[in-house]
Parts: structure tokens; C-alpha cells; sequence
């Protein structure tokens, strides 16, 4: 039970500082082009976490502690893979805003929370009965909150349930490599890396990149880049580590909600009352969750 409670307390965090790192994002694209700012503060997140790596081994090493058996093969395949699932997601949401509205990106994201309890059923995994109307109240309060108007499908929309799916499937890779002895710190690296790369790529070969634009929007990219991608990350597959991949989802979808009320407290946006209640549902959905998984896991 403690476990669950360390790990759903890492996995809260991160939301919160992944949901206010929408401010910063948002100013942030006033200066520079969407790859750009994601290949930047992406590579810094790889950087953050190199002292980190070496302050932690010189750590144990001081204190000869005996070091947890740890798989360089499963870190390295982790990584990457996580790495280049990272990309492909961010890469569909970012292509799939430009052409729907924000309210439906968003809606269609926090789908993930559905897949992921649907990915772990082909995978032999049954969530508890409960944890289903969980994520039914939280879908409807993804709805509440993110769409104002009607509902329709268009390319924009299909390229974000992409991302939807991206997400869901970076979430189970993340459980599936931390069950395989990987260093989490070491793969949340190399991750950083491997999708920084490939977005430097991007923007090399589709934008154009200007070194003071970039100095222009220095504050959004370092907070996105230390706090969002290198602090926030690490501690989802810490986290991960520690949480059922469904009750994880439902946590991190939480994400939504402080983006929302970050953006009321923060740059002053209107909060309806059906937004308002659709933030509570997702709240009490994420909260019954929380419970039934402790309240059926063995104690520490």
C-alpha cells in the first residue's frame, strides 16, 4: 500500500507540473515554431538528468549501498523505445491542434485513459470492475471540460486520437520496461535524447529556427525543459513503477485539469460552470480510483 501511495504521489506531481506547463508553453510558442520549442526543452530534460544519474551513483558509492540488480539492455531498449513513442505522439497532437479546435484536442488526448485499460485487457490484465466507471466519469468530465460546442470528426481529429494511442501505448511501454529491471532515471534519459533527436531533425528539415526568438522565449523553454520533460517524466516512470498502468492513466489525466485551472488562476481564462464540474468529475472519478486500487492492495 505504501508503494502505491509513493507512487501515485510521484505520478500527481508530474500532472501538476505538466498541466502548469501549458502557461509556459503557451507564451512560449509566441517566440518560436512548435518543434523547435519541443526539441529544445526536450534535449535540455536529457541534460537535466545527467548530474542527477552521476550524483545518485556517487551517492550509493559513498554509502556502499548495495545497488538494486539493474538491466543495461532493458535500459537502453526502454529508453529508445520510449523515446521514439514520445516523439510520435507529441509530433500527432502537434499536427492534429493545427487543423482541430483546442477543446477537441484535448478531449481526444485524455482518451488515453480508456485505451489504456483496453490495451491491458489483449494483455491479460484485468483492472477491477470499478476502475471502468472510473474512467467512464472521467470521459465525461474530459467532455465537460474540454468541448464547448458540437462534435465532429475531422483529419485534425483522427491525427490526435493518434495521439491518444501513442500515449496509451508510451504508458504501457513504460510498465512493461520497469518490470524488466531497467534503471528508470537512465531510460528517462535516454529517452529525452532519442526524442529530442529525432525532433531536432524535424525542425531542421521543416522549420526555421532563430537564435532570438529562441533567447526571446528562454523562460517558458527552460521550465518546460527542467520542470515538464526532465522532473516530470522521471517521476511518471518512477511512478510507473509503483502504480497499475490504469490507475497511473487516470492520475496523469489529471494533467487536463490543473492545465485548466492553471490557465483561470494564471492568465485570468474563463471557467464555466459545466467546465468547473467536469474538473470535480475527473477529480472524484480519479480520487474513487485511488481507494479501491489501495484498498485492494496488500500492505508493505
Amino acid at each position: 500500500m505504501l508503494k502505491h501511495m509513493r507512487g501515485s504521489l510521484l505520478l500527481l506531481t508530474a500532472a501538476i507540473i505538466w498541466g502548469t506547463a501549458f502557461v509556459a508553453q503557451r507564451k512560449g510558442m509566441r517566440y518560436v515554431e512548435p518543434f523547435t520549442y519541443n526539441a529544445i526543452r526536450t534535449l535540455i530534460g536529457g541534460l537535466v538528468l545527467i548530474p542527477v544519474i552521476l550524483g545518485v551513483r556517487l551517492l550509493r558509492k559513498k554509502s556502499a549501498a548495495v545497488s538494486p540488480a539493474v538491466s543495461r539492455k532493458a535500459t537502453l531498449r526502454g529508453g529508445i523505445c520510449c523515446g521514439i513513442t514520445l516523439f510520435t505522439a507529441s509530433s500527432l497532437q502537434q499536427c492534429g491542434i493545427a487543423l482541430t479546435t483546442a477543446g477537441k484536442a484535448g478531449f481526444i488526448t485524455a482518451l488515453y485513459i480508456v485505451i489504456v485499460p483496453l490495451l491491458s485487457v489483449f494483455l491479460h490484465q484485468k483492472p477491477p470492475k470499478v476502475i471502468w466507471i472510473c474512467v467512464a466519469g472521467a470521459v465525461a468530465g474530459f467532455w465537460m471540460l474540454c468541448i464547448r460546442s458540437g462534435f465532429t470528426i475531422n483529419r485534425g481529429d483522427l491525427l490526435t486520437l493518434g495521439c491518444a494511442l501513442c500515449f496509451a501505448v508510451h504508458i504501457m511501454v513504460i510498465d512493461h520496461f520497469c518490470t524488466q529491471q531497467a534503471d528508470c532515471i537512465v531510460l528517462a534519459c535516454i529517452q529525452f535524447f532519442t526524442a529530442g533527436s529525432l525532433m531536432t531533425a524535424v525542425m531542421l528539415c521543416f522549420e526555421h529556427p532563430d537564435l532570438q526568438n529562441i533567447l526571446a522565449a528562454k523562460g517558458t523553454i527552460l521550465y518546460a525543459g527542467i520542470m515538464s520533460s526532465g522532473v516530470a517524466y522521471t517521476f511518471q516512470i518512477l511512478g510507473q513503477r509503483e502504480t497499475p498502468p490504469t490507475l497511473a492513466t487516470l492520475l496523469m489525466s489529471l494533467e487536463s485539469v490543473f492545465a485548466a485551472l492553471s490557465g483561470w488562476l494564471l492568465l485570468h481564462e474563463h471557467l464555466s460552470a459545466a467546465e468547473f464540474s467536469g474538473c470535480v468529475l475527473v477529480f472524484a472519478s480519479v480520487i474513487t480510483a485511488q481507494l479501491v486500487v489501495n484498498k485492494t492492495s496488500p500492505k508493505d
